[in-house]
């Protein structure tokens, strides 16, 4: 594992001999950072308003999870397009349209009465999780390659707009009720659109050029390492958005708390799994990609398992009579082991677009939305497999079981292919080596 790590990592000059980065670089990514935080706030509002809509609707657990993640579909489905789109005419064109495209669908969405309503309007209100295709690429250009980890780990951080989600939104809802929500949301992209084209910048030098063709782009994808990065991601990235969405309803269930106190205590899981993906950029610039990744999967393997155990109550016999023993994660247990998840998750999104950095340098765009797409489908399909358990088992963290299952399937992957892969070559080199040192007869 550390050959693989050592491999994974690029080489980094000393600090003085670093190429220098511009202050129009860190303006870009100030305000790129700023408006994915707005987006990612609008992608994740079902996570709050969901609740007060599934109890007018009076919809099932499946119904709910459908509803909260039918922005998430649309968002992911438009990733490759808007990645591919950005290489071709520049980020900062791409994001703004994208942005004041969302304006009417979130502000529409306060007049929608039926279930159909919130699912088409969500539909288009999910175009606004398409914007982290965009700045990835359009942020990661600006630096060099030996600080484009940490430029893209800043600019990721924009997914503690999960987080901010949390605490706006329950105070509207308690205030004004849900329906005010959408109306401020819509006021709040309209306002970050303006000011991302006012100090947003564009350089041709980025532009792929009109020499590239659609096909040319996509050449890279038959790469069968993109597939690998698709299943890391689909875990770290959607596993993180389907758990922001589930978490608000799973502490007003599990523990009948007020929708204020469970926003605030969800957030301790979405908020550092957003701020420190920056820590994860410059993690898997120090330590490699690969490195991060795995220890990430590790720590999601161990918290799942913890979390996946149902309230229970166990009675024995003893000599004494029955005795009863109630096993189960209480309310602050449950939210400590939901922010060491949200920690790791935070690493291993930053971790796996190191990797794309690395191996595809001038095809970020392409890549980076591919990859994105895959972690937003998962964050689509997970939500309504949580509400599917739920109404099957009736058992809430049914949900983690799931997340726990599908990070086994990354670790055995990712051990096959890269540590006993690394194993194999530095053992057939070590023997290389040792033939080549034996004495000539």
């Amino acid at each position: 594992m550390q050959q693989r790590a050592t491999a994974s990592r690029p080489e980094l000059s000393p600090p003085s001999a670093q190429q220098a980065v511009p202050a129009k670089a860190w303006r870009v990514l100030a305000v790129s950072t700023l408006a994915f935080t707005v987006c990612f706030m609008v992608w994740m509002m079902f996570g709050v308003i969901g609740i007060p809509i599934r109890k007018a609707l009076n919809l099932n657990a499946t119904e709910f999870g459908l509803l909260t993640a039918m922005p998430v579909l649309t968002g992911s489905l438009v990733r490759v397009p808007l990645g591919i789109w950005t290489d071709r005419f520049g980020g900062r064109i791409v994001m703004t349209l994208l942005m004041a495209c969302t304006v009417p669908a979130i502000w529409l969405m306060s007049y929608a009465t039926q279930y159909w309503h919130f699912i088409v309007l969500g539909m288009f209100v999910g175009l606004a999780g398409g914007s982290f295709s965009v700045g990835t690429p359009y942020v990661a250009r600006w630096f060099p390659r030996s600080r484009q980890g940490f430029a893209m780990g800043i600019y990721g951080a924009g997914n503690s707009g999960a987080a901010v989600n949390k605490f706006v939104a329950p105070a509207i809802v308690v205030a004004f009720g849900w329906a005010v929500v959408p109306q401020v949301y819509a006021a709040i992209m309209l306002g970050t659109t303006v000011l991302f084209w006012m100090l947003s910048a564009s350089d041709p030098a980025h532009l792929v050029g009109k020499s590239a063709s659609f096909a040319d782009q996509l050449k890279t994808l038959k790469d069968p390492r993109v597939l690998r990065y698709c299943q890391y991601y689909s875990i770290v990235f959607g596993g993180y958005v389907a758990i922001s969405l589930w978490m608000v309803q799973y502490y007003v269930g599990e523990y009948s708390l007020d929708i204020r106190v469970a926003a605030l205590l969800a957030a301790c899981f979405s908020l550092p799994g957003g701020v420190l993906r920056a820590a994860g950029g410059w993690l898997s610039d120090r330590f490699g990609a690969h490195s991060v990744t795995w220890w990430v999967m590790w720590v999601c393997w161990i918290c799942l398992f913890l979390l996946s155990y149902p309230q229970t109550d166990l009675t024995l016999l003893t000599v004494n009579g029955p005795r009863t023993f109630h096993i189960g994660l209480n309310v602050y247990s449950f939210t400590a082991l939901m922010f060491v998840l949200g920690i790791a998750m935070a690493f291993g999104k930053a971790s796996v677009f190191k990797y794309i950095s690395d191996d595809y340098p001038t095809n970020i765009g392409a890549i980076s939305g591919v990859v994105g797409l895959a972690g937003g489908l998962g964050g689509f399909v997970l939500p309504v497999m949580f509400g599917a358990l739920m109404d099957l088992t009736g058992i809430r963290s049914s949900a983690f079981m799931l997340m726990y299952g599908v990070v086994w399937v990354s670790l055995i992957w990712m051990y096959w292919t890269e540590v006993r892969a690394t194993q194999v070559m530095g053992g057939a080199r070590a023997r290389t080596s040792n033939l080549n040192l034996e004495p000539e007869s």
